[in-house]
């Protein structure tokens, strides 16, 4: 007998805002935020959600939205779901919950996304000290091909995946999330150097009232107020999975995710069309609506059995990935390098970001020889299907990081070549969308780069 049709388990309306969801979205951890709906294992469901913003991002020729979207309000998510066994029993802390992506997409009549890059005062991105400007490129889906109007001579297939799922945190894991993450708010500056080179801001996201979506909690209650001043931002990845925006998580794909309170309580979003590895512009991949159909399991006691803690107590652990089958296809790429020397000489010791940060402005400078603006680059490295690698953490002082980009989604031939092309080379028009910086921060420039 054929499996059932997966039942709708989360649906969403996108002519409605997040909060007036049949099932209302939410944006931050805690245990005590309620479950919107249950499943048993080995059932067949499907979860709709929203982009990550909660639709605030518009197709409408502008980059307004992304210079002065509120970042206190993401990421929606859809759920919590209760898991239960086959005899009703919760999942318990302990377990191993087994989540297998059986099917996803754009949401039916809602084929589009963007990339972007916030403003450096709002969030910023990766190069931010390069290009603190707000940007932002709509894309249009093809069946699994996406083009830009916004970066011509581009088109690729996406390697569609959640950019976040994970469980609910206990309360003893949600403090020492918040404890350590302010402290290295107040503190970092002082006690690491690396903030002063990736010019990132803030260096936590610490819970804030501001913005802040409890699914099915009334806002402005008693437990509202208490809830939201200890709820978790969803912004970093954590010990329950959350935003590990992993390019590989697609069709086929199973996440063990570790469970900290009864029943779980399973969340998804951000839903990705595709994405470079290390999502560079923040806002960086495909953004887009999206459904995903699910299968889940439970693994009893499988932390304990699977999941070393590397950590002071047995919550310090970390979920296992289980990549599946479906992916693009290419044979040619073209590598840029990048060792831990940052762009005014200095040397750094074995310094993996600082190694990266080299070889996408390698990727970017390069690139913008062929037609493109530096900051069509900037975008479409932080969403085509790209390569990121640490290729060498041992050989003091550098670390050296790579960046592949396939060849084959450019529509000229981008290889180094023994005659340079003469005469005038192909401008690629028209630019991203691009809003001015008003900021008085200084901005980063390679003295020797390509103008």
């Amino acid at each position: 007998m054929a499996p059932p049709t997966p039942r709708l388990l989360v649906p969403v309306d996108l002519t409605k805002k997040p909060w007036e969801q049949k099932f209302p979205l939410h944006n931050r951890w805690h245990p005590r935020i309620p479950p919107v709906a249950e499943v048993k294992t080995g059932e067949l469901f499907r979860v709709e959600m929203s982009d990550w913003t909660g639709g605030a991002i518009k197709d409408d020729g502008s980059a307004l939205d992304i210079k002065f979207l509120d970042l206190s309000t993401v990421h929606y998510l859809s759920g919590p779901i209760r898991v239960v066994d086959q005899d009703g029993v919760p999942a318990k802390p302990g377990d191993l919950l087994v989540v297998e992506i059986l099917n996803l997409g754009p949401l039916p009549g809602d084929e589009w996304g963007f990339t972007a890059a916030f403003d450096r005062e709002n969030g910023g991105g990766f190069l931010t000290d390069h290009f603190p400007c707000a940007t932002k490129a709509i894309w249009y889906f093809e069946g699994i091909y996406a083009y830009s109007p916004h970066i011509p001579g581009v088109r690729f297939p996406g390697l569609t995946h959640p950019g976040l799922i994970g469980t609910a945190p206990s309360m003893e894991l949600l403090n020492i999330w918040n404890e350590r993450e302010r402290e290295l708010e107040e503190n970092g500056l002082q006690n690491f150097k690396l903030p002063e080179v990736l010019h990132s801001r803030p260096l936590a996201n610490l819970p804030t009232t501001k913005g802040c979506r409890l699914g099915k909690i009334e806002e402005g209650t008693p437990e509202w107020e208490k809830i939201a001043r200890e709820a978790a931002r969803t912004i970093p990845g954590r010990e329950n999975g959350g935003n590990c925006d992993i390019k590989n998580l697609s069709r086929g794909s199973k996440i063990y995710l570790p469970v900290f309170i009864e029943g779980a309580n399973l969340s998804t979003g951000d839903m990705h069309f595709s994405q470079g590895d290390g999502e560079i512009a923040f806002c960086g991949a495909i953004e887009m609506s999206g459904f995903l159909e699910l299968k889940c399991d439970l693994i009893r006691g499988g932390m304990k059995e699977y999941l070393t803690p590397m950590g002071p107590t047995p919550l310090h652990v970390n979920p296992i990935f289980e990549i599946g089958p479906v992916e693009p296809r290419f044979s040619e790429w073209l590598v840029f390098e990048g060792i831990s020397v940052d762009e005014s000489g200095r040397q750094h010791y074995l310094d993996a970001s600082v190694a990266y940060k080299r070889a996408v402005l390698n990727a970017i400078d390069y690139l913008s020889k062929f037609g493109y603006s530096k900051e069509q680059v900037y975008l479409l490295l932080s969403c085509c299907p790209c390569e990121g690698r640490i290729s060498g953490i041992v050989d003091s002082p550098n670390a050296c990081a790579t960046l592949a980009i396939p060849t084959a989604i450019f529509d000229q031939d981008i290889r180094p070549k023994n005659k340079v092309p003469v005469g005038p080379r192909l401008v690629r028009k028209p630019d991203v969308l691009k809003c001015t910086y008003d900021g008085n921060l200084p901005v980063t420039r390679n003295p020797s780069a390509l103008k």
